[in-house]
């Protein structure tokens, strides 16, 4: 696929002015677990939204699984609900970090929404992170009548490794045919290992997700070197041939995010395999810009878009 050198969108090059360029690895990443991400996110209840940590059974033989609810005020019973999954290249970050996108959804939307706390690569690689995704999405499915949730418009959704993880939670919910969610909600989704032995990432991939943290985020989750002949089954989302079946969905995607190409050709083959998909490419944007850009007018779209395509969806399964 070819793919031009986007520079920077004017909106966004403030922000990416003063970005540190390292890639991730064992020494850093243990750096950055001892300064305690619960003091680099602290929690931030937005106006109206009650945020409560609950525990819950997790997969067989495993222990206990924290997930993280934001109750709007006046939530009428039996909404829709939505799982969300939080990014970190599989090896970093907490349900804490996405306080402010889960209370959005759960305000604008009056949803419940529940953010999963995994367990992280490289000590726990494939299968745990995505069976934990399972038992916080089962949890919700069982316990629909205690939740005020309807147990039929459940949605999926991430963003970077938790959006990979949401595309391979929606192929194992298909197959296991227990839990059949109506919506996923892909945020530059970390889809595809063999972008890590690309020799050329054409200009994508200089800002925050390099294509050096990708071959270590990559190798942590999966226990092996990336990009090789074969992965395990719903390790990587991009390697699964059928994708008849999946839940629509709507995914979004700077054209500098390293991902950018995985992405598009993972939303053009949903597209082929007739599942709705819309995709929505950002020029000139760079992975998990609204997050570091929030007041730029392409983030505050690019955030806008992802509540609207969750509110058709819940709407139109309602």
């Amino acid at each position: 696929m070819s793919h031009p050198s986007h520079p920077v969108h004017p909106e966004l090059r403030a922000s990416v002015r003063w970005f540190p360029s390292f890639s991730f690895n064992r020494f850093l990443l243990g750096i950055l677990r001892r300064l305690n991400f619960s003091r680099l996110y602290k929690a931030r209840s937005p106006e109206g939204i009650t945020i409560e940590n609950v525990w819950v059974p997790g997969p067989p033989g495993a222990p206990d699984l924290r997930v993280r609810k934001y109750e709007p005020a006046q939530r009428a019973p039996g909404s829709p609900a939505l799982l969300w999954i939080h990014g970190g290249g599989y090896i970093l970050g907490m349900p804490e970090q996405s306080d402010t996108v889960c209370g959005r959804f759960a305000k604008e939307l009056g949803i419940l929404v529940i953010a999963v706390d995994y367990r992280l690569a490289p000590e726990h690689p494939f299968p745990a992170p995505l069976e934990d995704c399972y038992a916080a999405l089962s949890w919700m499915h069982s316990h629909a009548g205690e939740l005020k949730i309807d147990a039929n418009r459940l949605a999926i959704g991430g963003d970077s490794a938790g959006g990979g993880l949401a595309a391979a939670l929606a192929q194992l919910t298909r197959d296991r045919k227990q839990i059949k969610p109506v919506f996923q909600l892909l945020l530059y989704p970390m889809l595809d290992d063999r972008t890590a032995i690309r020799a050329d990432h054409k200009g994508t991939g200089k800002y925050i997700w390099t294509p050096g943290s990708n071959v270590f985020g990559w190798t942590s989750y999966l226990a092996q070197t990336p990009g090789g002949p074969s992965a395990p089954k719903y390790a990587v989302p991009a390697r699964t041939e059928d994708l008849t079946g999946l839940p629509p969905a709507w995914l979004g995607t700077g054209t500098l995010d390293l991902f950018y190409e995985e992405d598009v050709e993972y939303a053009r083959r949903l597209q082929a395999s007739g599942v709705p998909c819309e995709l929505h490419e950002v020029p000139g944007a760079y992975h998990a810009f609204e997050v570091f850009a929030g007041d730029a007018a392409i983030s505050r779209d690019f955030i806008a878009r992802q509540v609207a395509a969750l509110k058709r969806a819940l709407t139109a399964t309602g």
